[in-house]
This record gives structure tokens, C-alpha cells and sequence, in this order.
């Protein structure tokens, strides 16, 4: 199991647990968090067991963006890890889940601030859990700065435009429950809950035959820019062979029997 000095990994059953671990910094993003995450989504692709994957911070925070002193050139913690940068050039782009999508489906428990390049990775995820005390925000236009985690393109497609542009260009924090009001996150739950939250829907999501959601996820996002037409006739492309796979014969038989399904993913 990976990991670095900012970032731990821990398997809760079939649920991998990636958290964010720089909390002195309110898990600002260094290099050591940037190798620790891109690996993390590796892992979880690879291993069959994992089904899911729950994205958290420690030390009651989720992420406060870009260490703004590394970008102000005064260094960035973690220079051992400097070479797989240079091998890599595409690799913090894909730990924030900019370039890179994982198969295995991705839930957020957000606590503290998610700000900056924090509420960028959001948007790459696929739920979203906020304690009450979290706050939200694209910060970048305030010091002079772009969002270039991809939100320009994301955030208008995840919720209203008008609230997008709103968040965007004013720079302003956003509450929980004001994020959840917009659509930004989905469930909104007691100060230091969202983890037990995330953790209770990772389970509801370990129960399901594991190649229907991943292929459920899938057409979910490459259908999204398509018309109806072509996304109907991508769908069944993706989905119509999940009802020969073992998984389906699998859950048809649990249904007969009323009895919970036992998938071996096959």
C-alpha cells in the first residue's frame, strides 16, 4: 500500500482511503500529496478488491489550494520526489484528477476549507459529502490568479452557469450548505461527520456488482457531452455486455433467493 509523507492510504473493506495528511498547512497541495494521490488512483484501479475510493483531508480540513510559496518560487517541500515530476510532466494534473479519471467511483468528505485548488480536485470527484463547518471557493481572481485545475471548464457543467460565473469571478467563500444549495455537493452532514457519511455511501456502493458501476460511471461521463441520440447508442454499447458477465447472473440468482449478492467480479 502507497503513500507519502502528505498523503496516507488505509483500505476500509473493499473502500480505499486516500487523506490528504499536511494539516499545518490545512493540506495545502506539495509534492509529496501530488505523487501520494496520482498513485493512489493507480492503486485503486489496479486492485480488483477495491471498489471504491473516499477522498478526505486530516486535521479538519480538506484542501486549501496550491502551497502559494512554492509557486512564489521559495521552494516546495519534497524534492526527492522531484524526479517523477520530470518523468511525469502531466503528474499533478492527473493527482488532481484533472487529466485522469479513475474507474473505481470517488467520494469526497469534505471538512474545513476545500478552497482553491481543494474545490478544483472536487469537481473531479464523483460524490460529495460537506460537514457543515466546510467552505468552499475558487480564490484564484482575488490574488491575481487562474483557475487552471480545469474549474473554467468543469463548474459550469456541474451547476447552474449563472452560479459558476458567480463563484469564479467574485472569489468569495461559499458555506456548506450554500454549495450544497447550488449543487455543488450533494449531502451535508454535522461537523467531523462527513467521513462516517462518505464511508456509509462507499459500502452502499461496495454492495453493487462492481463491473456495472464502473461501467455505469463510465457511460455517466462519456456520454455527457453528446446528444441524446449518440449518448443512447453509447450507453448501450457500454452496457449491454454487463448482462452477460457473472456479476448479472450473480445478482438475478440473490433476487430469486432474496438474499444478499456475493460479487467475484467476473
Amino acid at each position: 500500500m502507497g503513500g507519502t509523507e502528505h498523503l496516507t492510504v488505509r483500505r476500509e473493506g473493499a473502500t480505499l482511503v486516500l487523506t490528504l495528511n499536511r494539516p499545518e498547512a490545512k493540506n495545502a497541495l506539495s509534492l509529496p500529496m501530488l505523487v501520494g494521490l496520482y498513485d493512489g488512483w493507480v492503486e485503486a484501479d489496479a486492485d480488483d478488491a477495491v471498489r471504491s475510493i473516499v477522498l478526505t483531508g486530516a486535521g479538519g480540513s480538506f484542501c486549501a489550494g496550491m502551497d502559494l510559496k512554492a509557486l512564489a518560487g521559495k521552494g516546495m517541500e519534497g524534492q526527492e520526489y522531484r524526479d517523477r515530476l520530470t518523468a511525469d510532466p502531466d503528474l499533478h494534473w492527473k493527482a488532481m484528477l484533472r487529466h485522469h479519471r479513475p474507474r473505481k467511483p470517488v467520494i469526497a468528505a469534505v471538512e474545513g476549507y476545500c478552497v482553491a485548488g481543494g474545490t478544483e480536485i472536487l469537481q473531479g470527484t464523483d460524490i460529495r459529502v460537506a460537514g457543515e463547518s466546510a467552505t468552499f471557493g475558487l480564490f484564484e481572481v482575488k490574488r491575481g490568479l487562474f483557475p487552471i485545475g480545469g474549474s473554467t471548464v468543469r463548474l459550469q457543467r456541474q451547476i447552474p452557469r449563472t452560479h459558476a460565473l458567480e463563484m469564479l469571478l467574485t472569489g468569495r467563500p461559499y458555506s456548506a450548505r450554500e454549495a450544497a444549495d447550488i449543487g455543488l455537493v450533494g449531502h451535508v452532514v454535522p461537523e467531523g461527520c462527513a467521513l462516517d457519511k462518505a464511508l456509509e455511501i462507499a459500502e452502499l456502493v461496495n454492495s453493487c456488482g462492481p463491473l456495472a458501476v464502473e461501467a455505469v460511471k463510465a457511460s455517466v461521463y462519456e456520454t455527457a457531452e453528446l446528444t441524446e441520440t449518440e449518448g443512447l447508442a453509447a450507453e448501450l454499447k457500454r452496457g449491454w455486455p454487463i448482462f452477460d458477465t457473472a456479476d448479472a447472473k450473480e445478482g438475478a440468482r440473490a433476487f430469486a433467493e432474496k438474499r444478499a449478492a456475493v460479487y467475484r467480479r467476473a
